[in-house]
């Protein structure tokens, strides 16, 4: 079953039954008004095209065929031929595979039997020309019209899955970046406030300056989480957020991590002058997430960074003393940070692994192709 009726579908059936009306009162014929009547029949069939386009199209072709048979010869009444084009090019529309073909047999048998009963004029091979022509150009630019609105329809489909695919994307991407933000500064609060236990009454004016580094430090967690919820609601990218951090930040993020104490140990070799942008935001991402798993969970709160570029890709690799529990199964409390971290990498192309080594210690190796 087709769509519904609209009132538009019956504009064009309208104006071909008045111009059939307008032919057969210009001409003095006899049955002229049953052969109106036929096509007006035919064109009340047409309104209803796009909900029963088989039934409205074959029902339209077989009465526009009829006329010869209550009065009008086929070469007096032209108006028929819009209702025959209208008719085949509703079978090749609205009709899916070559079914419509399976009326076309029933309309040349009604035209046949026209040319044979009520017309004595001889008939060749010229009339079969004649009547294909009429009915298959029409057909055929229905199926292309249906081939190009299946398509049309395929590419809005696909453009909702990718703008679905996106978002999802989207909303994994900032999942990540909040437990990165929210990791991170809480770690160092939590490393922050016990020191500033240890130092309250034996040097209060240290304890005052490290609580004024939490304070900071949750300010700025504040703030990198309003961000991240702005830019869910910025649909049109309105906010002129900050560039994409890569491995040129290496140096700041190392600062950072060491400002909330940990000790970091970096070793930068051989990076080329020219990285891929999701290349290098991945880079960083795995450097920060190990950074804030050794703040977390390294006992001496050291941790060594390599990073080494080659022609085939970026190495990563990170170690720090194990502190047990979660550190030693995964380097992770959550689990969510690596997660994402090598969800990022395998799109990439890359790998990524974890784990105790044998010496007691955690090691994190990431590489990513170029």
């Amino acid at each position: 079953m087709g769509t519904q009726v609209r009132a538009r579908d019956a504009l064009l059936p309208a104006a071909i039954a008045g111009l059939a009306m307008l032919e057969l009162a210009t001409i003095d014929v006899d049955g002229r008004l049953a052969a109106g009547a036929l096509e007006v029949s035919a064109c009340a069939l047409l309104v209803v095209r796009r909900r029963w386009p088989l039934v409205s199209a074959s029902g339209a072709l077989l009465l526009a065929a009829s006329p010869p048979w209550v009065g009008p010869a086929v070469d007096e009444v032209s108006s028929v031929l819009l209702i025959v084009f209208l008719a085949c090019y509703t079978l090749g529309r609205r009709i899916p595979g070559y079914a419509g073909l399976a009326v076309f047999p029933l309309f040349l048998l009604d035209v046949l039997g026209v040319y044979v009963v009520t017309d004595a004029r001889d008939h060749g091979i010229g009339d079969v020309v004649f009547v294909a022509a009429l009915v298959l150009p029409p057909y055929v630019f229905g199926r292309i019209a249906r081939r190009l609105a299946e398509h049309n329809e395929l590419l809005v489909r696909e453009q909702e899955l990718v703008r679905r695919e996106a978002v999802r994307d989207e909303r994994d991407r900032i999942a990540r970046e909040l437990h990165d933000v929210i990791a991170h500064s809480v770690s160092a609060m939590v490393v922050q406030v016990a020191a500033v236990q240890d130092l309250v009454r034996t040097d209060p004016a240290r304890a005052e300056e490290m609580l004024a580094r939490v304070a900071e430090t949750g300010r700025r967690a504040i703030g990198e989480t309003g961000r991240l919820l702005h830019v869910i609601r910025d649909a049109d990218d309105e906010l002129g957020l900050a560039p994409t951090p890569g491995l040129r930040d290496l140096d700041d993020l190392v600062r950072e991590f060491e400002r909330d104490g940990l000790e970091v140990e970096l070793v930068v070799d051989g990076l080329p002058e020219q990285v891929p942008a999701a290349v290098d935001v991945s880079a960083y991402r795995v450097v920060r997430e190990a950074l804030t798993n050794a703040l977390r969970y390294a006992p001496d709160r050291r941790v060594r960074v390599e990073v080494a570029g080659t022609d085939a890709g970026l190495t990563i690799r990170t170690v720090n003393r194990a502190g047990g529990g979660a550190a030693v199964g995964s380097g992770l409390g959550s689990g969510l940070g690596l997660a994402g971290l090598a969800e990022r990498v395998e799109m990439l192309g890359g790998s990524i692994r974890h784990g105790p080594t044998p010496s007691g210690e955690f090691e994190l190796v990431a590489s990513v192709p170029a």
